[in-house]
């Protein structure tokens, strides 16, 4: 199973204070007002490994090793909705990135977003969303992506520069381990 995983939803015009799954993520997510709906499928299905599914669907491509859900909804009305995104936040977990993208604004949730930031007044385009979901989830970034990362919606724009931080203080530690294992059996102890 994938180590983070993401799934887009795209649908036109929808009511999003719907039901309680709707409440429950719109309570988690960071909101982007101007926001253009137009190409967002075409955008994201460039990402190396992208699974168009159903919403039903999304389990399974996570159970596949797949770390990248679209669900296209269309023109859905609120219990439409509601019942996608009860079957979505049930394929997901805390090392999941959600974005539902929507005609009304663009709400971003879960793995690495910071819910407190709220209501952010940004022109967003889908291909700042597809170079947010490869910069997030480590996905392999679409060599033709124009896009920017949305750091006002992460809860610590600088995690991959800690990450590579961390990354090198373990093989430093590492290196320091190997070294000490290539002494011969003789140099360990002190009997002579």
């Amino acid at each position: 199973m994938a180590d983070k995983k993401v799934i887009l939803v795209v649908c036109g015009e929808a009511d999003v204070n719907g039901g309680s799954a709707l409440k429950k993520f719109m309570k988690k997510t960071c909101t982007f007002a101007g926001y253009d709906n137009a190409g967002v499928v075409a955008e994201a299905s460039k990402i190396e490994g992208a699974a168009t599914v159903a919403a039903d669907g999304v389990a399974k491509v996570f159970e596949e090793d797949g770390a990248f859900a679209i669900v296209e909804l269309g023109n859905v009305d609120g219990d439409a909705l509601e019942t996608a995104m009860a079957q979505i936040t049930d394929a997901s977990d805390r090392r999941t990135l959600i974005v539902l993208a929507t005609d009304g604004g663009l709400f971003i949730g879960g793995l690495g977003i910071d819910k407190k930031s709220g209501t952010i007044e940004r022109s967003v385009t889908a291909a700042d969303i597809v170079a947010t979901v490869c910069y997030v989830a480590d996905l392999s970034v679409p060599a033709d992506c124009v896009g920017g990362v949305l750091y006002q919606a992460l809860k610590d724009p600088d995690m991959k520069l800690k990450e590579i931080g961390k990354l090198k203080e373990a093989i430093g530690r590492m290196e320091v381990a190997l070294q000490r294992d290539n002494r011969e059996p003789w140099d360990k102890h002190d009997c002579a």
